[in-house]
């Protein structure tokens, strides 16, 4: 799966999810698009999993499989 990202230059870009991750980390991304609520997502202000420990809402990345258990 690919996603856009915008880094903090206001540069635009398509990454793959591992490659994501690694920017979130890095903190060198400003915002990402997050298709299933079809909308930006400000790694700043919105809630982001991973992120600092704090999210407390369901893990959407979680397998059914794993989901069932």
């Amino acid at each position: 799966m690919f996603l856009y990202v915008r880094y903090q230059d206001n540069i635009y870009d398509v990454v793959d999810a591992l490659t994501l991750d690694g920017l979130l980390l890095g903190k060198t991304l400003r915002k990402f698009y997050r298709r299933s609520g079809e909308r930006w997502v400000d790694v700043y202000h919105d809630p982001i999993r991973g992120i600092d420990g704090d999210y407390s809402r369901p893990n959407r990345r979680q397998s059914h499989y794993e989901k069932a258990r």
